[in-house]
């Protein structure tokens, strides 16, 4: 299994957290308790009696200057020291990711000949177009960034898929960082959340270990794909039983997951990157309620990058799976598994690319603001190497 949350460079990140360390100077004088008490009482009843009729209360006069009143300490010892600021806190602010409404957010992943992930390089070597217009780079980081996650699994697969799914779906973690935080959501005919976003490793953990996604054999529905998420809202139809009825075999409508994954994911702060991954035989019914030109402009808007792991019939007919749709107009990336230890393998590497992607931000500069779709091409100046980004974004435009 791939190594998790790698950084960019051997030197610490500063994302992932620094203890604040206290001082407290051992020469330090200390004072009787009982005497501290008096002296404080003594320098009260002095303050009080040079107060002037202009002076607040507790206001100490001119000829007794804080500096040389005897401090109060409590009985468990000194009074606390105001806690130092933690180390390279000033480095850490930098580090934050500053950018403005105006501004188009570019997450970039660049790769070798081999397929393996390129780091190094620098601001110098990225151009990017916005509708064929090369645009300034404003904003370039290649630090890791903590990532929000919507786990999205198929509930609705082979059973020999759902049980190899099944016994991977903890190894998900193991790419995971300690400022992650993670939601997951099985789908099918419908989406429904097992659990919101959280960072406590142990409790998702938990979740994912109870976690079972439905099988079923060949030529059966699976009860997720015969039964309504909640029958009172489903009324049945009088007279005709529900066992004969004839079940659209084709009841899986991944367009409206998506959608219910975007809207989670639209909130998260930009200063987390959101990352939409998906666990698919890639089977799409035509029953969505969303379209996928909806569905992807909603993830561009959102800035959300769509990552895909295919299994079962999606490995066997690449062409066919609905996911590569949505992963190709974000910018993301789609994998492969036909075992339990290629799947978990995947887990872990695409979260470690997608934390440690490059980050581009650019202010569109003569470009025709009244289109709402505009096309993004980012290009690196090495020779072969290959750039994977985000097709495109969309804009608000006033329609009079």
């Amino acid at each position: 299994m791939l190594p998790a949350a790698q950084p960019l460079s051997s030197r610490p990140h500063l994302l992932y957290g620094m203890k604040s360390k206290t001082k407290v100077e051992s020469g330090e004088r200390r004072v009787p308790w009982m005497a501290a008490v008096a002296a404080a009482l003594f320098a009260v009843s002095v303050a009080a009696a040079y107060a002037g009729p202009d002076q607040s209360a507790g206001t100490l006069p001119a000829q007794a200057p804080a500096s040389q009143l005897p401090a109060a300490p409590t009985p468990q010892g000194p009074p606390p020291q105001p806690k130092a600021a933690p180390p390279g806190a000033s480095a850490q602010q930098k580090q934050t990711i500053h950018i403005r409404v105006d501004q188009i957010i570019v997450p970039v992943l660049v790769r070798n000949d081999s397929g393996d992930p390129v780091f190094g390089l620098s601001k110098k070597d990225f151009r990017i177009f916005d509708e064929d217009l090369e645009q300034e780079i404003e904003y370039f980081a290649n630090d890791p960034i903590p990532l929000s996650v919507v786990f999205l699994v198929d509930d609705d697969l082979p059973q020999h898929t759902a049980d190899t799914v099944n016994r991977s779906l903890t190894a998900a973690l193991g790419g995971m960082a300690e400022v992650d935080e993670m939601a997951v959501v099985l789908f099918a005919q419908y989406p429904r959340t097992v659990a919101d976003f959280g960072s406590d490793l142990d409790q998702l953990h938990t979740v994912l270990t109870r976690t079972e996604v439905a099988g079923h054999f060949p030529g059966t529905g699976s009860p997720t794909m015969t039964l309504p998420p909640n029958p009172n809202t489903n009324p049945q139809e009088i007279g005709v039983p529900q066992w004969g009825k004839v079940v659209n075999t084709e009841s899986k409508d991944l367009d409206d997951a998506v959608l219910y994954a975007a809207k989670m994911l639209q909130p998260r702060p930009l200063e987390r990157r959101k990352l939409l991954l998906i666990v698919s035989d890639g089977r799409n019914s035509r029953n969505n309620t969303a379209s996928f030109g909806e569905v992807v402009r909603m993830l561009l808007s959102a800035h959300i990058s769509v990552y895909g792991i295919g299994v079962s019939q999606a490995v066997l007919d690449r062409k066919r799976a609905a996911i590569a749709r949505y992963v190709d107009a974000t910018g993301g990336d789609i994998f492969y598994a036909a075992s339990r230890r290629t799947l978990e393998e995947d887990y872990s590497r695409i979260l470690e690319e997608s934390r440690n992607r490059y980050t581009l931000a650019y202010t569109p500069k003569g470009t025709d603001r009244s289109k709402e779709y505009h096309s993004i091409e980012v290009r690196v100046e090495r020779p072969n190497l290959k750039v994977t980004a985000r097709d495109g974004y969309y804009i608000l435009v006033d329609k009079k």
